[in-house]
């Protein structure tokens, strides 16, 4: 990690930064304060959690201080305009590393910022560095990187989820105020779940991936971590919009996700897909599940039970995996992690026929999820079935990991084959402390109204979830 020396910083409080911006804008707090503050947290805390592979201390200072001047003069930005923020490690930033968490991209050298990072840069947000994450996005553990295991910050015994975990642990451990993870089958929510902070994926081709690393072109999808419902919302408000050069985006009208926090949810009726999502839960996470169910009831017009067909094939992700490893693979090989090419190479012999018939049926899932809304307006289930395992368990046993990944996956990669907006959001903990997630996912392009009853649900039971 590379970090300069700090002073030690001012004394911070970890605010949400719904509630820093308006602060940050009359001049009471300074950008430089929260970016030292941000940075004497990393440098105190990271050698535990191993959260970050890059820090920018020196850019992320600089940035401040520009970022200082603009606001004294009026030039005010919008609410990230001074922010401390942090990126996956597999987001371009030009002349910064970025690397994937890979050997094979130990030293690459992007030439220019991924889209959303030129987004954060003109919302004014200062990018403390890159966050550890599982090795080409190809996991949901976070235990298969080249820079070291990623630790949770509740409990350093316990895995931070993946693949975006350093990002997750970096939020929720206070390191920076929010920070832009992946999501291909659950790696935005997966990990926010097990860490417990705020983790949000927006619709398919709502925000740009153009700079972005890929896993599968078909799944990927680029969004927000968060320490709250609302910093989520005013985040993607930020990074969110059509990009003329991604042929992924889709140009869409966006709609003010902070107005929608405060539409009122009296009218929403919710569907509770029992079967699957609640399949075999653990016996801390059903009961929170339920106890935040009850919560929302009295929030909303209707609660019904529902059935979903839930897709199973994985050969999209697979065959697009390895299309885009394949040359490395043939010819270095040994500069992935071994369980890392196992997993690509499980795609070497999908045939062209095969994938374009399963990618053919993804687009057909997709057009039948607009059926899923047509007596209800949002899904609640369990973000993951389980809470974060321990590391020493999946270590012990290296053939349980991926089996351990694939549970932890279960509810939120369907949302990535449906291309459907999905949050998690914190909803209380296990007896040994670890947090649960709670997952909203809504109707194609209605971010706001998923952000609506998440926000309404975390304002309802912030008592009943604070450890």
């Amino acid at each position: 990690m590379a970090a300069a020396t700090m002073k030690p910083a001012m004394t911070m409080r970890l605010d949400a930064v719904v509630d820093l911006a308006p602060r940050l804008r009359r001049g009471e707090i300074s950008p430089v304060d929260l970016t030292r503050a941000c940075l004497e947290r990393i440098e105190r805390l990271n050698p535990a959690l191993n959260a970050f592979i890059t820090v920018t201390a020196e850019s992320a200072l600089a940035e401040a201080r520009a970022a200082q001047e603009e606001i004294a003069r009026g030039q005010w930005r919008g609410p990230f305009h001074g922010i401390p923020v942090a990126l996956k490690d597999l987001i371009d930033t030009a002349g910064g590393r970025t690397t994937a968490a890979s050997r094979l991209f130990e030293n690459r050298i992007p030439f220019s910022d991924a889209e959303v990072v030129e987004r954060l840069r003109r919302a004014g947000a200062v990018i403390l560095g890159k966050n550890n994450l599982h090795e080409f996005a190809y996991g949901g553990s976070s235990l298969v990187s080249f820079f070291g295991d990623v630790h949770n910050p509740r409990n350093e015994s316990h895995i931070a989820g993946g693949s975006s975990g350093g990002s997750a642990a970096a939020v929720a451990a206070g390191l920076c105020y929010a920070a832009i993870g992946t999501d291909t089958a659950g790696s935005i929510r997966e990990p926010a779940a097990l860490c417990g902070c705020v983790g949000l994926k927006a619709t398919y081709g709502r925000v740009s991936a153009r700079g972005v690393i890929p896993l599968s072109w078909s799944l990927d999808h680029v969004g927000p971590l968060a320490a709250t419902v609302a910093d989520a919302a005013l985040l993607l408000q930020a990074i969110t919009g059509y990009d003329a050069l991604d042929v992924c985006s889709a140009n869409v009208p966006v709609a003010d996700y902070v107005s929608a926090l405060r539409k009122g949810t009296r009218n929403l009726r919710i569907g509770i897909p029992r079967e699957f999502f609640f399949d075999n839960l653990d016996n801390d996470v059903g009961p929170a599940v339920e106890q935040a169910i009850t919560v929302i009831r009295p929030l909303v017009a209707e609660t019904r039970e529902i059935n979903l067909d839930v897709p199973m094939d994985r050969a999209v992700q697979a065959a697009e995996s390895f299309t885009y490893h394949a040359g490395n693979v043939a010819q270095t090989p040994d500069l992935y992690q071994p369980e890392t090419l196992r997993r690509i190479r499980s795609g070497e012999n999908i045939s062209a026929a095969e994938y374009i018939q399963r990618r053919r049926e993804l687009d057909e899932q997709r057009r039948r999820a607009q059926h899923f809304f047509a007596d209800v307006d949002l899904l609640v289930t369990p973000t993951t079935p389980i809470p974060a395992p321990a590391i020493a368990e999946l270590k012990r046993d290296p053939a349980a990991l991926r089996p351990a990944e694939l549970t932890l996956l279960r509810n939120t990669r369907p949302f990535n084959v449906w291309g459907l907006p999905a949050i998690s959001v914190p909803c209380g903990f296990t007896k040994a402390g670890l947090p649960i997630g709670l997952q909203i996912a809504g109707q194609h392009w209605r971010e706001d109204v998923v952000l609506s009853l998440a926000y309404a649900y975390e304002q309802a039971a912030k008592v009943r979830n604070r450890r």
